[in-house]
C-alpha cells in the first residue's frame, strides 16, 4: 500500500490535501533522471541558464499572491510576510544569474614553464532537504545556485508543505528549464536518507535542525561526499551599555516573532547590561504583550500559528523544562484556549545554563531574557552557545561594535543596531553546531564545483 500525507491548515486544524509518497524505488529513479538531464544540462551555457533564472523569477513574480496564499494555509505565515519571501526569491534569481558568469569563469595562473587554468565545473545530482519554515526561499536559494553552476537538484520538502512542493516544480517547469534539471520529490526521511548513497548523488544541502543534519552529514562523509549545512540557532541580542534602548526594543521584537518565531535566525536569547535591564524589560515586555496574534490572512494580524501541534507542545515543553528549572515568566508562556495551533508572544527571565532557554532553540515566540554585568559579559554569555548562526549587538558606538562583532561574537553574522534576513547579494550561514558552508551573494554558486586545474606546459 501507498503511504500517504495530508496537509494540516495549521490556523484552522482543518485538512487540505492528501498526497500519495513516492517510494525509494520511484526516488531512486528521480535521481537516475535528474543524472541524464545533467549530462545535458552541464553543456548548456551559463548565459542560457541564466535567461532560464530570469524567467523563473518572472513566474514567481505572477504567482505571488497564490504563492503567500500556500504558505499561509500549509504553515500560517503571515499574509504580508509571504509575498515578501516571494519577492525575495525573485531577487535571489536574478542576482544569481547576475553574478554566475563572473563567479564561474576561468581563471588563468602562471606556473613553472607554462600556465594554468582554474575551471569551476558542476558535478552532478546535488540532493536538497529543506523545511518548512520558508518554504519557497529555502528551496529557491538552494537549488538556483546549483542549477546556475550546472548541477542538476532533486528535492525533500517537508511534509505539511507538499502543496509548496508541488507548485515549486511547476513552476521550473513554467520557466523553461528543461524536464528533470529540478524536482520535488515527495518523500519521507528515510527515503531521502537512502538517497545519499546514490551513486549519481554528488552532494547534499540540509537546512533544519542540528541533531538530523549532523545524521546527513554523517551518512554523506561515509561516502566522501560534500554536505552544506544550515541549521538551528539560539541567535544572542546584545543590549550594550550604550545602546538605544527604544530602538533595540523594537528591533528586537521584530526580530523575535518574524516567521511567528520560526526562523533559525532570529532573534532568541535577548543579553542585557544591569544599567539597562530593567528599561528593557519594561518596554520589552509591554512591546510583546500588545501584538495581536490570530488569522494570519488578516492585514492587522502581528503573529499567526506555529505551525503543526506538535512544534507548539515542543516549544511549550521547552518553556515549561526551563521554568522547573528556575526561570520565571514575564510575559505569555500558556497555550491559549482557541482553535489553531497558537502559542503567544512570551518572555522568560532568570534563565541560565542547563535550561532549555539558554542551550537550546526555542522555534517559536519566546524569547529568553539574560541580565550581564556589564558589555564584556555581554559578549562572553552570548558566546557560551553550541550555536553560532546569527546575532545581534545595539551600541552608539558603531566603530567599536564593528570590532565586537569581527573578533569577538563567534557567528557567521551579526547585525548591528537593526535586524535583518537573508539578502540576495551577502553570504548566508554560520560556525559551530549551526553547520558550514555559504549561500548567497555569489558564494552558493561554488560550494558544489569541482575546481579544476589545467596545466599547460610551455611549448619549446
Amino acid at each position: 500500500m501507498t503511504s500517504t500525507v495530508t496537509t494540516i491548515n495549521p490556523y484552522t486544524e482543518q485538512p487540505i490535501t492528501e498526497y500519495q509518497l513516492l517510494d525509494k524505488e520511484a526516488a531512486q529513479q528521480a535521481v537516475d533522471n535528474a543524472d541524464k538531464c545533467f549530462q545535458s544540462w552541464k553543456l548548456t551555457s551559463i548565459g542560457q541558464r541564466a535567461e532560464y533564472a530570469l524567467k523563473l523569477a518572472q513566474v514567481l513574480e505572477s504567482h505571488q499572491q497564490q504563492l503567500a496564499q500556500l504558505m499561509t494555509d500549509e504553515m500560517g505565515k503571515v499574509r504580508a510576510q509571504g509575498l515578501d519571501e516571494v519577492q525575495l526569491c525573485a531577487e535571489i534569481c536574478r542576482y544569481t544569474a547576475q553574478q554566475a558568469s563572473k563567479v564561474l569563469a576561468d581563471e588563468e595562473r602562471d606556473m613553472d614553464n607554462g600556465r594554468a587554468i582554474i575551471s569551476y565545473q558542476p558535478i552532478g545530482v546535488i540532493l536538497g532537504i529543506q523545511p518548512w519554515n520558508f518554504p519557497l526561499y529555502q528551496v529557491i536559494r538552494y537549488s538556483i545556485a546549483n542549477l546556475m553552476a550546472g548541477n542538476t537538484t532533486v528535492l525533500k520538502h517537508a511534509s505539511n508543505v507538499f502543496g509548496m512542493a508541488e507548485k515549486i516544480e511547476a513552476m521550473f517547469i513554467e520557466a523553461g528549464f528543461p524536464t528533470h534539471c529540478y524536482q520535488s520529490l515527495l518523500i519521507d526521511g528515510d527515503t531521502a536518507t537512502s538517497l545519499i548513497s546514490h551513486p549519481k548523488v554528488q552532494g547534499v544541502s540540509f537546512t533544519g535542525s542540528d541533531e538530523v543534519g549532523k545524521a546527513v552529514a554523517g551518512a554523506a562523509a561515509k561516502l566522501a561526499k560534500k554536505t552544506v549545512l544550515e541549521l538551528g540557532s539560539n541567535d544572542a541580542y546584545l543590549i550594550l551599555d550604550d545602546a538605544d534602548i527604544e530602538l533595540a526594543v523594537k528591533t528586537c521584537v521584530k526580530g523575535r516573532i518574524v516567521n511567528n518565531g520560526q526562523t533559525c535566525v532570529a532573534a532568541k536569547r535577548f543579553i542585557v547590561t544591569e544599567k539597562n535591564y530593567a528599561a528593557f524589560k519594561s518596554a520589552f515586555s509591554a512591546a510583546m504583550s500588545s501584538l495581536k496574534m490570530g488569522d494570519p490572512n488578516a492585514e492587522d494580524t502581528d503573529i499567526g500559528p506555529l505551525a503543526r501541534a506538535d512544534l507548539r507542545d515542543k516549544i511549550h515543553q521547552q518553556v515549561t523544562e526551563s521554568i522547573e528549572a528556575g526561570a520565571t515568566v514575564v510575559c505569555g508562556c500558556e497555550i491559549p484556549e482557541q482553535t489553531g495551533f497558537f502559542y503567544p508572544p512570551s518572555i522568560l527571565e532568570n534563565v541560565s545554563p542547563q535550561m532549555p532557554a539558554y542551550d537550546d532553540e526555542l522555534f517559536g515566540p519566546v524569547a529568553a531574557l539574560i541580565r550581564a554585568k556589564d558589555d564584556t559579559q555581554a559578549m562572553q554569555i552570548a558566546n557560551d552557545s553550541r550555536y553560532g548562526l546569527g546575532g545581534g549587538i545595539f551600541s552608539a558606538n558603531v566603530g567599536r561594535a564593528v570590532e565586537l562583532a569581527k573578533k569577538h561574537f563567534d557567528t557567521g553574522m551579526v547585525n548591528i543596531n537593526g535586524y535583518a534576513l537573508a539578502q540576495p547579494n551577502l553570504p548566508f550561514g554560520g560556525v559551530k553546531d549551526s553547520g558550514y558552508g555559504r549561500e548567497h551573494g555569489g558564494f552558493g554558486l561554488r560550494e558544489f564545483v569541482n575546481i579544476k586545474l589545467i596545466m599547460i606546459a610551455a611549448s619549446d
